[in-house]
C-alpha cells in the first residue's frame, strides 16, 4: 500500500556529517509517527530517534546532541541529520513510519531497505 526508501548514506571521516532522507511513496496521504533505527554488524537493531505526528522528538542517549530528526509533511519525507559522527555510528540505518493511506484514517507501518553509513578515518 506504500513504500519507504532511504538515501544519503556513505563514507565519512570521524567528526563529519551526513543527512539521511526517507521518502514515502505509493498510497500515501500523510505521515504519522516516524522513526530511525540502525543495526551494526553483530548487534541488535536499535532505535536512534523518533518524531511524533505533532513534532515531539526523542533520541537514544548515544546520539543525543549530535543527531536531529525532522519531517517535511508536504513532501512525505523525513530526515536524520547526523553531526559529529563517530566510528561507533557505523551501521545500516533504516526508516520506519506510520503512513496514512486513505481519507478514512487507515494506516500502514513498514520499513525502508536501509542505507549504509560508515564512519572511518
Amino acid at each position: 500500500q506504500a513504500q519507504l526508501a532511504e538515501s544519503g548514506g556513505g563514507l565519512v571521516h570521524p567528526g563529519g556529517s551526513l543527512r539521511l532522507s526517507c521518502v514515502a511513496s505509493g498510497r500515501v496521504v500523510s505521515l504519522g509517527a516516524i522513526d530511525w533505527y540502525r543495526q551494526a554488524p553483530g548487534k541488535q537493531r536499535e532505535l536512534v530517534a523518533n518524531i511524533s505526528y505533532g513534532g515531539d522528538t526523542n533520541y537514544a542517549d548515544s546520539v543525543k546532541g549530535r543527531f536531529s530528526i525532522s519531517r517535511d509533511n508536504a513532501k512525505n519525507t523525513f530526515y536524520l541529520q547526523m553531526n559529529s559522527l563517530k566510528p561507533e555510528d557505523t551501521a545500516v540505518y533504516y526508516c520506519n513510519a506510520d503512513v496514512y493511506i486513505d481519507q478514512y484514517g487507515s494506516t500502514w507501518s513498514g520499513w525502508g531497505q536501509g542505507t549504509q553509513v560508515t564512519v572511518s578515518s
